[in-house]
């Protein structure tokens, strides 16, 4: 059988949290500090090497390195890019997760400009001191920064109203699709990802007259960013099909959601009979788009974290095996990180941090979780640790097919 070449060295990615919001009445967040990821690189990276992952999610800090005036200083790369180097792990650059310069804001005239120009300078500087193929996030989640900086006011530039959420992913839908055309512009065959939150939305019980908005919001608001980098909608934007590269959709259980007129939705009980299989998500993203799709994020919580990834894999090879393009799964975070607005851990990465007496933050890897990422490797012939050279072959997707064709999961809509 002819080898069906897939984007990535292996079919399991990692990444770390990266947000640089202006978060609420806390000012300029990094987490990669909070995480002490600037810190202990060369760990982080040698743990996804020895775990057999060989792709990772990785944030460039616009607000951190952009100092204006067409000046950069990305020295704060220098230990990620010698650890993921060292470790040969590939990075997939996230230029701007959720935060931009002090003094600008995503409604001035220059922000497009000032972005593109940006993702230029990025491009230029990572390309030559990683190798390739490179992979760029131009702007993470433009449908949450939306709701979470346009309408409920948690993160820059703090909007609190629909019209605010309209315009915010509007004017970030303009600059993802200027920076895609700087990136290129370095790299003709940089690839990029364009993540969005996988949804499902469906009304209250008692509320039968919200589900219009509910179906609006999990159809056409939750693609709204994929249509507009398409050129589907809004065509003024510049976007265009070949923008539209590889969809990633962040699938999460709190993705499935109960309407609420104002503010954040609530979350659906895990058996809850209104869920619908991840496989028929992922179905219909497909359909639309028909373009190479990723798992961009996903993670359980606590002791639910093995169980949790044996449901996304068994979904994604359902719906493998009805034919969608999956190039990956990312396990998303590699190391732990804090709840935004509490500040308590997570418990949702491959490893734990522990604080030490000394203020360090020890990295503690989730057995039960790995050992059930390590039986997936096995179950689709993937390796558990990398070799000399996990960029030598990229991952034979014919592996993947026929391990869903073999196994023949089927979807449901239990995700207790």
């Amino acid at each position: 059988m002819t080898q069906r070449a897939g984007i990535f060295p292996t079919f399991f990615l990692s990444g770390f949290e990266c947000s640089t919001f202006l978060w609420k009445d806390r000012g300029r967040r990094n987490l990669v500090a909070e995480t002490q990821h600037d810190r202990f690189a060369h760990a982080d990276y040698a743990f996804l090497h020895d775990v057999g992952i060989a792709v990772a999610r990785e944030g460039i800090p616009w607000p951190l390195v952009d100092r204006g005036e067409g000046r950069y200083d990305f020295s704060c790369l220098a230990p990620l890019i010698e650890a993921m180097n060292a470790a040969q792990v590939l990075p997939v650059w996230d230029l701007c997760h959720y935060g931009y310069p002090d003094g600008l804001d995503p409604f001035m005239p220059d922000f497009k400009r000032r972005f593109a120009a940006y993702c230029r300078a990025a491009a230029e500087h990572v390309t030559a001191r990683v190798r390739g193929p490179h992979c760029f996030t131009p702007i993470n989640e433009i449908t949450f920064w939306g709701f979470a900086g346009g309408e409920w006011g948690w993160m820059g530039p703090f909007g609190k109203s629909r019209e605010g959420r309209y315009a915010l992913r509007n004017t970030l839908c303009a600059a993802a699709v200027a920076g895609v055309k700087a990136i290129r512009g370095v790299d003709p065959k940089a690839r990029m990802l364009h993540v969005e939150p996988l949804i499902h939305v469906v009304a209250p019980r008692d509320r039968p007259d919200l589900a219009d908005a509910a179906r609006r919001e999990c159809e056409d608001d939750a693609c709204h960013a994929w249509d507009v980098l398409a050129g589907r909608l809004c065509p003024e934007l510049g976007g265009a099909p070949d923008v539209l590269d590889i969809v990633g959709c962040n699938c999460y259980s709190f993705g499935q959601m109960e309407y609420r007129e104002h503010g954040p939705h609530q979350a659906l009980a895990p058996d809850d009979e209104r869920i619908v299989p991840l496989c028929e998500l992922l179905q219909g993203i497909w359909r639309r788009y028909g373009r190479p799709m990723v798992i961009s994020e996903t993670s359980g919580l606590g002791r639910g974290r093995k169980d949790w990834l044996c449901d996304v894999m068994q979904e994604s090879l359902a719906a493998v095996d009805r034919g969608i393009d999956l190039h990956g799964v990312c396990l998303f975070p590699a190391v732990d990180m804090p709840d935004w607005h509490t500040g308590q851990w997570l418990h949702n990465g491959l490893c734990d941090l522990q604080p030490q007496a000394d203020g360090a933050l020890r990295r503690v890897p989730d057995a039960d979780y790995v050992e059930e990422l390590h039986r997936w490797q096995r179950l689709l012939n993937r390796v558990t640790v990398l070799d000399e050279d996990p960029f030598s072959d990229p991952v034979d997707l014919n592996d993947v097919i026929q391990a869903a064709h073999r196994l023949k999961m089927q979807p449901d809509r239990d995700w207790a």
